[in-house]
């Protein structure tokens, strides 16, 4: 496709040419949100970096037989159906970093969030979660 043809798609197709700019706009504005926010997903690297440098509390938020099937070294299993309530048991201290995750990274941002509005000023979802983390090499555990 040279410049020529391109210019051409814009003038006979200003409404799609539109519809694309704007989402392009509208996706831009919410990751630089997402990132100001702290809600972007940390990849796992960073990850072990926040658990071995900040003792970071690892929170699973998938269903007890995908909890017991494979999880985290140490992770907490506080499903996310229930996490509001059971945010004390995670822990007391609200200034504790919290990685949240659940199968393919969906859920822990929502968990996150959902955190940070109790008040969780560092609480972090896993990127892709724990197949992410799995794919990356990092160990997991059935105990």
């Amino acid at each position: 496709m040279n410049l020529e043809q391109i210019q051409d798609f814009i003038t006979n197709h200003p409404y799609l040419w539109s519809a694309l700019v704007l989402a392009l706009i509208a996706l831009a504005v919410n990751e630089a949100l997402r990132t100001v926010k702290g809600q972007k997903p940390i990849p796992a690297n960073e990850a072990v970096r926040l658990m071995n440098t900040e003792d970071a509390i690892v929170v699973d938020t998938r269903s007890a037989a995908d909890f017991k099937k494979s999880h985290i070294l140490n992770a907490k299993h506080v499903p996310m159906a229930g996490i509001e309530e059971r945010a004390k048991e995670i822990s007391k201290n609200t200034d504790r970093t919290i990685i949240c995750y659940c199968g393919i990274g969906n859920v822990a941002p929502q968990a996150a969030a959902k955190l940070r509005k109790l008040g969780y000023t560092r609480a972090y979802a896993l990127k892709g979660g724990i197949n992410a983390w799995q794919g990356d090499g990092m160990p997991v555990t059935s105990k």
